[in-house]
């Protein structure tokens, strides 16, 4: 009996210490970041860019999975039905707004813990260096003269980002949307990939996307998706120049989790991708500066300490986190580069 007393004392005194431990700081262990789509593209190359600096402020692996199919739908639902527990957090796009309108899922941009929007990017209008059209105008002349289904394009999957851009411009130059076959990838890089091969005739994703191949001779871009020229493409008209229209158009890319996060979790990974989203490491990706013109907030020293990176700013206001907020608003293409430009 005393040997048992003395078990079940044992017992009740390790569960009070456990009780009285503190609680792990979070994170205490490696990071999950789903991209739904696929490797190499635009999305894939933003989130692996990010997961590197944000690795930096968490003291912790972020590991990059790839998780494509249905359009983005696989990738999206493999973190909404997460644990909410901030070890599997990702990328959203886009094509979060465009899910329960088409049918393809009833995920939408409530369904995750939005984190902070993380860039925005304009389409484009490329095509193969070998194409005889020299640009947009040409381009849309000999759409406009060919049968429907005899233009191809390509850069996301059917009702997403890239497919929305090609149908916004031909709608804006009086051409039946449907004049050009969208044919569905998995992502940036796959479309460009068929681009060369011949598969395609148009991709309509990021030029940052298509300038690897640009700058190799393979691809040309002949015109940008946006409001006014932007830097790393001095040379490259905007598709209002080249052809006339009013057509403009971006899309976004969200650091976000699953619904549920704890708030001090919420608040330790709005702050450290806060701090990620201003460096100037992540302001030059793809060696594109955020290619739209963004308010720029002052820096001060920023120093390591503890394993994770902190900043001091000297007589300046906190930095608040460019939240994602609200982007359903991108349910209407004809608003989704309003809020590229300018955010929430």
């Amino acid at each position: 009996m005393p040997r048992q007393l003395a078990i079940a004392a044992a017992s009740a005194a390790a569960a009070l210490l456990a009780l009285a431990a503190p609680a792990q700081a979070y994170p205490d262990r490696p990071i999950t970041m789903v991209v739904p789509w696929g490797a190499g593209g635009g999305t894939d190359t933003l989130a692996r860019t990010f997961s590197a600096l944000l690795e930096e402020e968490l003291g912790q692996p972020v590991n990059v999975v790839n998780r494509t199919g249905a359009g983005g739908v696989v990738g999206h639902s493999a973190i909404v039905t997460a644990e909410p527990d901030g070890y599997t957090l990702g990328i959203g796009t886009v094509e979060l707004t465009g899910y329960e309108p088409l049918g393809q899922s009833d995920m939408t941009p409530a369904s995750f813990t939005m984190l902070c929007r993380l860039a925005s990017l304009p389409g484009s209008v490329t095509v193969r260096a070998d194409s005889p059209h020299e640009d947009a105008s040409a381009l849309l002349e000999a759409i406009k003269a060919e049968p429907e289904g005899a233009y191809t394009s390509s850069g996301s999957g059917v009702g997403g980002a890239w497919h929305l851009a090609v149908a916004g411009w031909l709608n804006s130059e009086g051409v039946d949307p449907l004049k050009v076959r969208f044919v569905p990838s998995k992502g940036g890089a796959p479309a460009l990939q068929d681009l060369v091969a011949g598969g395609i005739n148009l991709f309509t994703g990021a030029p940052a996307e298509a300038k690897p191949l640009a700058d190799a001779g393979q691809v040309k871009i002949l015109a940008i998706m946006s409001p006014e020229r932007i830097d790393p493409f001095p040379d490259t008209p905007t598709l209002g120049e080249a052809t006339g229209t009013d057509w403009d158009y971006a899309t976004w890319f969200g650091f976000v989790g699953p619904d549920g996060l704890p708030e001090d979790v919420r608040t330790s990974l709005i702050e450290a991708a806060t701090n990620v989203f201003e460096s100037e490491e992540f302001g030059y990706v793809h060696g594109e500066p955020r290619l739209h013109p963004r308010r720029r907030v002052r820096r001060g020293v920023r120093h390591v300490r503890g394993g994770r990176r902190d900043r001091r700013r000297r007589g300046h206001r906190e930095a608040r986190p460019r939240a994602v907020g609200a982007p359903a608003r991108l349910a209407s293409a004809g608003r989704a580069d309003r809020y590229a430009r300018e955010g929430p």
